[in-house]
C-alpha cells in the first residue's frame, strides 16, 4: 500500500487550504460556535471552489473522485477546528444518488452545489437509536398517498435542512427490518414541528425534535423500494464511519498542534513546561496515536477505493478513532491546564465536538457489536 499524495491529491489541498485560509480562520469558527450558527458562508466557499461536487457522478454535474481523496480532504477541514465541515453532506446525497428518483435527484443535487443543506436524516426516536427495530414512527400508504405519525430526536441540521430523509414504519408488517422504509419529506409539510435542543457541543449543527403530526404526501416521496429503506441506508454507512474517523484525525490534529506549541510558550518553574518529561509523554502518546489513526483511516479508504470487503474495518476504524482522538484532546486539555476551560480557547471547543463522535454515526458499543460479531464469523 502506498498512501503517498497524488499530484492531483496534493493540488486539491493546496486549494482547500487557500479556501481554509481565506473563509474559515478561527476567528469565524469561534464565533459560529458562540452563536450557535451553521458555517453558511465557508459552505458556499467551498461550493464556488468545486469542493461541494467532489465524489458525485459527472452526469450530476459532479466530478468522481476516490475515498482516499475525501477523507483527505474532510480531515484537512476538521484540522482547521470545524467540526462536520465536510464530507457528510455529500454522504448523504449518495442515497438520493443511487435510491432517488429524477425529480429527487435534481432537487437534492441542486440545494447541495449551491452550498445549502438538502436534508437531515430522520432516523433517531426517543424509543429508538441503536435498537432501530423500536422504531416507531408510522408511514401509512393510502389512496395514492402516505400519512406520517410519530416523533424524532437529535435530528442533526434540521433546521438548516429543506427537507427530511425520513425513515418510517409500515404498521401493517410484522418483520421490523422489512417494515421500514425511506422517505424525502419537506420541512414545510403541513403537521411537522420542529423544536431545537440546547445541546454542549456540536453548536454550529443544531440539533433538534421533530413532531409529525398527519403528515400527508403524494407517494412519490417514498426513495428507493418500499420496505427497503433500513437497507438503503446501511448501503453508505461504512463510508459514514470514515468520513467520521477521518473528522476525528483532524480535530486531534488540531489539538495536538495547540497543545504542543502551547507546551512551548508556558513557562513554570523558570522553563517551558514542554521541557518536562511528564509533558514529553502527553505529546509524545498523543502523537503516536494520531500516526495510528491515520493509518486506520488511509487502509480503510485504501480497501473501500480497491473494492476489498470491510466486514469489520469500518466499525474498527470508527470506534479507535474516536476513542482516541477524545483521548488526544482529552490530554490537550490537560496540558493546557485552567486556561483550556476558558471561553476562547479553541481546545475546549475541540474537547466537546470530539466527544460527540463517541456516539455519532454509531455508538462505541454498536461498533463492538458490528465487528465483534463479524470477527467471531471469520474465526468459526
Amino acid at each position: 500500500m502506498d498512501f503517498g499524495l497524488t499530484d492531483e491529491q496534493q493540488l486539491l489541498l493546496e486549494s482547500l487550504d487557500e479556501v481554509l485560509e481565506r473563509e474559515c480562520p478561527e476567528s469565524y469558527i469561534a464565533e459560529l460556535d458562540l452563536n450557535h450558527q451553521p458555517p453558511t458562508s465557508f459552505r458556499k466557499a467551498m461550493h464556488e471552489a468545486g469542493f461541494m461536487s467532489l465524489g458525485f457522478p459527472e452526469e450530476y454535474g459532479g466530478t468522481p473522485v476516490d475515498a482516499m481523496t475525501l477523507v483527505l480532504l474532510a480531515a484537512r477541514t476538521a484540522r482547521q477546528g470545524l467540526n462536520n465541515g465536510y464530507g457528510l453532506e455529500l454522504l448523504q446525497a449518495m442515497d438520493i444518488i443511487e435510491f432517488g428518483s429524477e425529480e429527487q435527484k435534481a432537487e437534492v443535487l441542486g440545494l447541495l452545489a449551491a452550498g445549502d443543506v438538502p436534508f437531515a436524516l430522520g432516523f433517531t426516536e426517543p424509543g429508538a437509536g441503536s435498537d432501530n427495530a423500536a422504531m416507531a414512527t408510522t408511514a401509512v400508504h393510502h389512496d395514492g398517498v402516505v400519512t406520517f405519525n410519530g416523533t424524532k430526536t437529535l435530528i442533526t441540521n434540521a433546521l438548516q435542512s429543506r427537507y427530511l430523509l425520513l425513515m418510517a414504519k409500515d404498521p401493517s408488517v410484522a418483520d421490523p427490518r422489512q417494515a421500514i422504509s425511506m422517505y424525502l419529506v419537506p420541512m414545510d409539510a403541513p403537521g411537522i414541528t420542529v423544536n431545537r435542543l440546547e445541546k454542549i457541543m456540536w453548536n454550529i449543527s443544531d440539533s433538534c425534535e421533530i413532531f409529525l403530526d398527519d403528515v400527508t404526501l403524494p407517494e412519490s416521496c417514498l426513495v428507493g423500494v418500499k420496505g427497503n429503506g433500513f437497507k438503503q441506508l446501511m448501503r453508505n454507512f461504512e463510508m459514514e464511519r470514515l468520513v467520521i474517523a477521518s473528522q476525528c484525525l483532524g480535530l486531534a490534529e488540531c489539538a495536538f498542534e495547540d497543545a504542543a506549541s502551547y507546551a512551548a510558550q508556558r513557562v513554570q518553574f523558570g522553563k517551558p513546561i514542554g521541557q518536562f518529561q511528564l509533558i514529553q509523554q502527553k505529546l509524545t502518546d498523543m502523537a503516536i496515536k494520531i500516526e495510528n489513526m491515520r493509518n486506520f483511516v488511509y487502509k480503510t479508504a485504501w480497501m473501500l477505493d480497491q473494492g476489498v470487503p470491510l466486514k469489520s474495518q469500518g466499525a474498527l476504524c470508527k470506534r479507535y478513532c474516536a476513542m482516541a482522538a477524545f483521548e488526544v484532546v482529552d490530554e490537550a486539555m490537560q496540558i493546557f491546564g485552567g486556561v483550556g476551560v476558558t471561553v476562547g480557547t479553541r481546545v475546549s471547543r475541540l474537547w466537546r465536538d470530539v466527544r460527540g463522535h463517541r456516539f455519532g454515526g454509531g455508538t462505541d458499543e454498536i461498533m463492538v457489536h458490528i465487528a465483534g460479531r463479524q470477527i467471531v464469523k471469520d474465526h468459526s
